[in-house]
């Protein structure tokens, strides 16, 4: 067999894990469908292609900016951004494996592996900034309301803690030469050790110390270069703003399609959270954890138990499902077109 169709089969038994592992969630969703207004729940279909394609803008907005592409189609830039979260559940590593895939198919456009980890990079950050600005707006409002959990607006004032902390080492890392110089060497070493580890020492190294510095020499180039010229940031941090609302607006569509009416400020701080938490969980796509933190979380904020559930239940289900398939199909007729391994010499 090819590596192709290793790769296409390992996909297919992930597929299924993914579809045993959310089993519940499913049989949830399938009882709920006859509550449902359809109508409104067909919007979530448009609602998530725009979706990826403001998740596209974010990178691409400023590959653009910078000259290194002229032009790649909006949906182009939708589906490479559903192939990669399609990749992030099928392999989930808290978006490490996402990013891999990314830049591989990035470089099917001529964008060197550098530039375009950089351009994913400037989209976690920026959807980090644009995330923190709209969650602050949250806390303040959920905090007017006197009928909130104080461990609540604990929680949520923590959260905004925590990715300015990431967001800040991330620029003090990528400051000075010696300080990634000496972030590479320690990556060199724990990769190669972890690869000797799983193969017994029958591999000894993967991946050079050079390699490495020279990856992140290109990275903090154009980190320079973004500091000199902030408005190359200004594209990725509102398309940001935008991806955010949408991804809000999917939680309230399902909850309009029960006929409910839940406060804006406590979906999108609990989607922050369940987002969170479940980038660290090995299941498919945080299936689980993610459930119970953000229905969780609207319980706290005062929403109805079993309505909290329901929405969030449905939601995450219909996306799930849109994901893996469609993700699948594109997913497979990326690799058919370049993922052919190399002719033997």
């Amino acid at each position: 067999m090819s590596i192709r169709s290793w790769v296409s089969l390992g996909t297919l038994v992930f597929l299924g894990l993914i579809v045993y592992g959310a089993r519940h969630e499913i049989h949830q969703a399938w009882v709920l469908l006859d509550k449902v207004n359809f109508a409104i729940l067909l919007l979530l279909i448009p609602f998530q292609i725009i979706s990826y394609f403001m998740a596209g803008e974010m990178m691409f907005s400023y590959l653009r900016a910078k000259g290194v592409i002229k032009h790649i189609s909006g949906m182009s830039q939708a589906r490479m951004a559903l192939e990669m979260n399609f990749v992030n559940h099928i392999l989930p590593s808290a978006g490490v494996s996402g990013i891999s895939y990314m830049t591989w198919r990035m470089g099917k456009y001529g964008i060197s592996a550098g530039r375009a980890t950089l351009a994913q990079l400037i989209r976690f950050i920026m959807g980090f900034g644009s995330y923190a600005a709209l969650l602050f707006i949250s806390l303040v409002i959920i905090t007017l309301d006197g009928h909130i959990n104080r461990w609540i607006i604990l929680f949520s004032a923590l959260l905004i803690m925590a990715m300015l902390l990431a967001t800040v080492g991330g620029m003090y890392l990528m400051g000075k030469p010696t300080r990634y110089e000496k972030f590479a060497g320690w990556m060199h070493k724990t990769i190669n050790g972890i690869v000797r580890f799983v193969t017994f020492g029958k591999k000894r190294s993967v991946v050079r110390r050079k390699t490495v510095v020279e990856f992140f020499e290109e990275i903090h180039k154009d980190y320079l270069t973004v500091r000199r010229e902030k408005r190359l940031l200004w594209g990725p941090y509102w398309w940001g703003i935008a991806f955010v609302v949408f991804d809000v607006l999917l939680f309230l569509t399902s909850f309009w399609a029960l006929g409910v009416n839940v406060n804006p400020a406590a979906v999108l701080i609990g989607f922050g959270l369940a987002a969170g938490v479940s980038s660290f969980v090995a299941t498919p796509g945080g299936a689980g954890a993610y459930e119970v933190v953000m229905a969780g979380f609207l319980v706290a904020a005062g929403v109805p138990h079993g309505v909290a559930i329901a929405g969030t239940v449905l939601t995450r289900v219909i996306l799930l499902l849109g994901t893996i398939l469609f993700g699948y199909v594109f997913y497979q007729d990326a690799l058919v077109r370049y993922g052919k391994p190399k002719p033997k010499t």
